[in-house]
């Protein structure tokens, strides 16, 4: 997902599909969690764009995050250390820790760590412009404290959330730490207040199947999944 041309949320294959110049671009990335379908393309976006900027490209992350991509990615032996390249005084990559609840301000485009649950240290994102707010919710299953936070957001206009499996696979999803459709339902029961309800993560050759779950099981919530493309006005 990308914010206003310059900010990445999570770096999954999708950002392949970004042209050279978009990529050149992007100024910020805020992960979510270490799996590889969310930081797949960091390592080769820094390595095209790089050395065609004067700044390095942030990320930001929680710090068990962080220790992850150094230990098992930027390592030098899967792939460079780019906070260290071409020195450590002027890399092309510079990390960024984060916590739950500190917020970044990148010219009044908030964007604060909030809390998921999954099988790895991970995090959502919420967005506010000031006018509206955006909750992005990573990977996750249950998360009761997502919630918590989720309803004192005032401006909160959308909330993006996965589904990764459809109901035959919830035990699949149990294990993984992921929504299914029951489980999504039960979710968004959750949410206090009017907002509109995006759906991410959909496996390629289940979109049909998943998506008819959550038809029928969170119809009441009119959830849409989200398409390349759209646009959030904030």
């Amino acid at each position: 997902m990308i914010v206003d041309q310059d900010v990445l949320l999570d770096a999954g294959t999708g950002v392949g599909d970004l042209s050279l110049a978009e990529l050149q671009l992007v100024d910020h990335v805020f992960l979510t969690h270490s799996h590889l379908d969310h930081v797949a393309m960091l390592p080769f976006l820094v390595d095209t764009v790089g050395g065609l900027r004067r700044k390095p490209i942030r990320v930001y992350t929680t710090p068990e995050t962080l220790a992850i991509l150094k230990d098992h990615i930027f390592n030098w032996k899967i792939w460079p250390d780019f906070s260290k390249i071409p020195d450590e005084k002027s890399p092309f990559l510079e990390f960024v820790p984060v916590r739950l609840g500190e917020t970044v301000d990148l010219g009044g485009r908030r964007f604060t760590p909030v809390p998921a649950n999954h099988t790895v240290p991970a995090v959502g994102y919420w967005i506010d412009s000031g006018d509206a707010s955006l909750l992005f919710t990573g990977d996750t299953t249950e998360c009761p404290e997502l919630w918590e936070v989720a309803n004192r957001i005032e401006n909160l206009r959308y909330v993006i959330i996965e589904t990764a499996f459809h109901n035959g696979e919830a035990e699949l999803a149990r294990a993984s730490k992921h929504l299914w459709p029951a489980k999504l339902a039960e979710e968004l029961g959750k949410i206090r207040g009017k907002v509109r309800i995006y759906i991410t993560h959909l496996k390629p050759g289940e979109v049909a199947i998943t998506m008819s779950d959550i038809e029928e099981c969170a119809e009441a919530f009119n959830p849409r999944m989200l398409a390349n493309g759209h646009v959030f006005k904030l």
